[in-house]
């Protein structure tokens, strides 16, 4: 809540010296009977109407607060406003093949890595990002947006069997270029993540990488997969998934000359918290100062009215409380 006078709340300071007036004024009050004595009255105690007497100064005091209040005016402020702030543009590719069902991740590497993806997209709030998924073909899953619920649903519905099934490597990183080349962000990069080698797909990964870094774009390679062997899964001709003991292979040589031909770095993800580190990493290396236009509108909120309706009611409550219930002789 913003007020479109805030200095008039400044006045709220007078209520001090009015409350200490108040008590003054209580202690220097002492009305005097003289009686023979005083024995009858010593078990009486002190009526309710000594203490009400203070509530009809507390309401005086809050039906003034209100008013001040009120004047200053609260309102909700809409209007453009330019911020910096730190973004860029980032494509995820992800490797969907069914190697990614491995279960030397939990729940498995597909499941890891979205996970993960899913915490990394939330933490860039600025950041225009896509989404493009390959196996033994590429697609782009989600084009560039600010959206970060359709990307996050997008991740959540992620599956192994969407395109046909291998390891496109080249072509995921060419579609992913394609779909980041043209935005307007001065960093563009892009995190591709496989446990597997290039064995499909029309592009070949190192020309896809000399093309990234013709337009400027950083891609970060990440091979998933353990150390040694790994649960991985088979398919049998009528499609059941059945899993074997097999050595985690990863074609490293190739996706860290992709990382430096591109300018950027390549990781190797043997666990769930290795890979969680990764993203983390990668959160500090691509940042990068934008301006953010934001807009607001500006109007008066319902408060004002509910302040000058109190303080009305405070007011017409006192002098009924004053000339009734605690009206006082002369």
């Amino acid at each position: 809540m913003e007020f479109a006078h805030p200095g008039i709340l400044w006045c709220l300071t007078v209520l001090i010296p009015l409350t200490a007036w108040y008590v003054l004024k209580q202690r220097n009050m002492r009305p005097s009977l003289q009686v023979s004595t005083t024995a009858p009255f010593a078990r009486l105690g002190k009526p309710l109407k000594h203490y009400i007497r203070h509530l009809l100064f507390l309401m005086r005091l809050a039906a003034i607060a209100c008013l001040i209040i009120a004047l200053a005016r609260p309102i909700s402020r809409d209007g453009w406003s330019s911020t910096k702030t730190e973004g860029t543009d980032i494509i995820l590719t992800l490797d969907i093949s069914t190697s990614m069902l491995a279960r030397d991740f939990k729940p498995d590497r597909l499941g890891a890595a979205k996970e993960v993806a899913s915490k990394f997209i939330n933490g860039r709030e600025h950041d225009n990002m896509g989404i493009v998924i390959f196996a033994g073909e590429s697609l782009t899953g989600l084009p560039m947006t600010i959206d970060r619920g359709a990307l996050s649903n997008f991740i959540e519905g992620i599956t192994f069997n969407m395109v046909e099934d291998g390891t496109a490597i080249g072509d995921g990183l060419a579609t992913s270029i394609n779909r980041i080349k043209d935005g307007n962000a001065k960093s563009k990069s892009i995190i591709l993540l496989t446990d597997g080698s290039n064995n499909t797909g029309y592009v070949d990964p190192l020309t896809a990488a000399e093309i990234a870094k013709q337009n400027g774009i950083k891609v970060y390679t990440i091979g998933i997969g353990t150390m040694g062997k790994a649960d991985v899964p088979v398919m049998d001709y009528f499609g059941r998934v059945s899993y074997q003991k097999q050595d985690v292979v990863i074609d490293e040589a190739t996706l860290k000359e992709i990382a430096d031909i591109t300018g950027g770095k390549y990781f190797r993800a043997t666990g769930n918290r290795v890979l969680e580190d990764i993203f983390s990493e990668i959160d500090t290396l691509e940042k990068t100062e934008i301006d953010v236009r934001n807009f607001t509108r500006t109007e008066d909120r319902p408060l004002t009215f509910a302040l000058l309706g109190l303080a009305l009611g405070l007011i017409c409550a006192e002098l009924v409380m004053r000339h009734t219930i605690m009206r006082s002789i002369p």
